[in-house]
């Protein structure tokens, strides 16, 4: 098995052998086994299930929520070989219906699903009749109710697998506690147990906390100290991307900013600009990451505390995925407590607000009740806003709400070009050229200049087409249209705007069944990371690394010897030193009262003395009994026997 998946992975992909835990989780494929992966972002998730899909007879089908993921992943695989496809929300009805027949006819070894369409009809009557040989679930802690990004569409995971009670299924993640680990399992319908965890220790990766109130100037002396490489700095708000990066250039760091707020084509220039390091550092939203393998990242700075440890930890993990020394910076002000609070409280409005917004949603797109099912339209969040007075936060978070509720999907903005295929048959377009001579010559400049048009929905640009056939851009999008209506062909318009998706018919708001006990419950857990975030930030003791493998149920006392709180104790110890070496000699044969250790070391200030005790006893080095009594621990001659 293993001989027949390393030379698929060598064909392909170029590599003689694989990393760590991937063929282990390989072969569980394989042999048919349920299983779960968890490897760290950059740990070469999908490599588990493209390489079992070459080796497999028939299809793997692949959930993922990721849409910009998918369609690069399914570029990259067609570019090697690999015939793939995707389906998502926005598609043409014909783009749809032959990416279908291409997986039931068996001309794909992968398709991309996004977990929304798995409840459509069109859907289910489609993988009745394909071969599935492999269901994969990435993202998959989207399936728990305790994970940070809860999707209910991914509960429809389960609802398909009997109409393929053979086909194994992987779930992969990059972050998931212990709760959530078992979670996925029993909603996937695991047949048994069976996970594969790489640790989440990242060894080249320093975690930092700065509690500063001038981040700017942290910001600027870590940037001009990095030598080589990039660098990411992560923002809560859109307009604050463009401030930094605006605020960098001006003092020689060239930088570039990112969020969903800009359109597709921005977003994939600026994005491409960072990776092929024509400018050194980025200043984004949490929308810019997910998917990204820069291998040279060897900063991530947060001016911003995260909603999550899992979110933070995904994040900076983004830095040092070619294995070198890396560092993250988590800059704290006095303010950022009480802010990232509020935050909280804005994230769940009140449920008539919700309410309220909703019953707009329904006036803006023109929604009757009862109507709206499955049906996707373009938004723009600003229009929308501006259009019945709503604050813009208070829209957002209810969106959030509404789609962890199941009610509807939204989609951040992505390019999707135009594109075109012929329908007519070629016995036919000779005919149709003659009785509407008007159209021949666009026809003609297609069948000339697109190979595949009449199999294949084919990328076009409509200026290049006027170009060619000496009509105005407008003209040819306008007998694109009419040649559409004709059935000759059809035409999907370039889409570039976020799209919601409606799930469900849309409802009267007197019968708005917005779950009490979801919003309560959904509210207590983000309370709880939200607590957990501001814990790792107070907590000065104890190693960043530690305290972080501890929140994923990975227990170590192995410190990194890096980390602020690390470098902390270090420079303790050194502060201490005289003190530590007075202390030996007056405790290497008893311990002592605290008073009697006091008067024996009078040739130092009393605090000083007081804060080297606490200190060493804080580090584990001293003890104090119920007596107040001081002593070495363990051993009482010397902390070095």
């Amino acid at each position: 098995m293993s001989v027949q998946t390393r030379a698929i992975l060598k064909q392909y992909w170029g590599y003689p052998s694989f990393r760590p835990l991937q063929e282990d989780i390989v072969d569980s494929v394989m042999a048919g086994k349920d299983t779960l992966a968890l490897l760290p972002t950059g740990g070469g998730k999908s490599i588990c299930f493209q390489v079992p899909a070459m080796a497999m007879d028939g299809l793997c089908l692949v959930i993922t929520p990721l849409i910009a993921l998918m369609k690069d992943q399914v570029a990259h695989l067609v570019e090697k070989g690999i015939p793939a496809a995707a389906i998502y929300s926005g598609m043409h009805p014909d783009e749809l219906e032959l990416a279908y027949n291409q997986a039931a006819y068996g001309r794909l070894k992968l398709l991309y699903v996004s977990p929304e369409r798995l409840q459509t009809n069109q859907f289910i009557e489609a993988l009745r009749r394909m071969k599935v040989c492999l269901l994969a679930v990435d993202e998959s802690h989207c399936i728990s109710q305790w994970g940070y990004d809860f999707r209910p569409p991914y509960l429809k995971i389960a609802v398909i697998r009997p109409y393929m009670p053979k086909t194994p299924v992987l779930a992969l993640t990059a972050t998931a506690t212990a709760k959530v680990v078992d979670d996925i399992q029993v909603r996937l319908g695991f047949k048994e147990k069976n996970v594969f965890q790489s640790s989440f220790e990242r060894k080249n990766v320093t975690y930092n906390v700065y509690r500063e109130a001038d981040k700017y100037g942290v910001l600027r002396r870590k940037l001009e100290a990095m030598t080589e490489g990039s660098a990411i700095v992560y923002v809560r708000n859109r307009k604050r991307t463009q401030v930094i990066a605006d605020w960098l250039n001006s003092v020689g760091i060239s930088a570039t900013f990112y969020h969903a707020g800009l359109d597709a084509k921005t977003r994939d220039q600026r994005q491409d600009l960072w990776m092929k390091g024509k400018v050194r550092v980025i200043a984004a939203t949490n929308a810019f990451g997910m998917g990204i393998d820069k291998p040279d990242v060897r900063l991530v700075i947060h001016m911003d505390l995260p909603d999550s440890i899992e979110a933070y930890f995904q994040e900076a993990g983004r830095a040092g995925r070619d294995l070198k020394p890396s560092e993250a910076f988590l800059l704290v002000s006095p303010a950022d407590i009480k802010k990232l609070q509020e935050n909280l409280t804005q994230s769940f409005p009140e449920l008539d607000r919700i309410k309220l917004i909703y019953n707009a949603l329904g006036n803006y797109f023109n929604i009757p009740v009862g109507a709206g099912e499955n049906v996707s339209y373009p938004f723009v969040i600003a229009d929308f806003t501006n259009r019945y007075g709503f604050n813009i936060v208070e829209v957002f978070h209810t969106l959030k709400i509404l789609e962890k509720e199941g009610f509807l999907v939204l989609s951040d903005s992505f390019d999707e070009p135009s594109k075109v295929m012929v329908k007519a048959s070629r016995d036919d377009i000779y005919g149709f050229q003659v009785n509407n001579p008007k159209y021949s010559e666009l026809i003609k400049c297609m069948l000339r200049s697109l190979p595949g048009v009449m199999t294949d929905f084919v990328r076009i640009n409509e200026e290049t087409l006027a170009k060619k056939t000496g009509l105005t851009a407008d003209k040819v999008v306008e007998q694109l249209k009419k040649l559409e209506e004709y059935n000759f062909l059809s035409y999907a318009p370039r889409n570039d705007k976020p799209q919601i998706l409606f799930l469900s018919e849309f409802v009267d708001t007197r019968h708005f069944n917005l779950s009490k006990e979801n919003y309560y419950d959904r509210k207590k857990d983000a309370e709880s990371r939200v607590k957990a975030v501001i814990d790792f930030v107070n907590n000065v003791e104890e190693c960043r690394s530690v305290q972080l493998l501890r929140y994923f149920n990975e227990e170590t006392d192995k410190t990194c010897g890096r980390c602020d709180v690390c470098q902390k104790r270090k420079s303790g110890v050194a502060a201490y030193k005289e003190i530590d070496e007075k202390l030996r000699n007056v405790l290497s044969e008893d311990t002592l009262p605290i008073q009697a250790v006091l008067q024996q070391c009078n040739e130092f200030e009393e605090d000083k003395v007081l804060d080297a005790i606490r200190y060493l006893a804080d580090n584990g080095v001293l003890q104090l009994d119920e007596g107040n009594r001081v002593g070495w621990k363990g051993h009482k001659k010397s902390r070095h026997d």
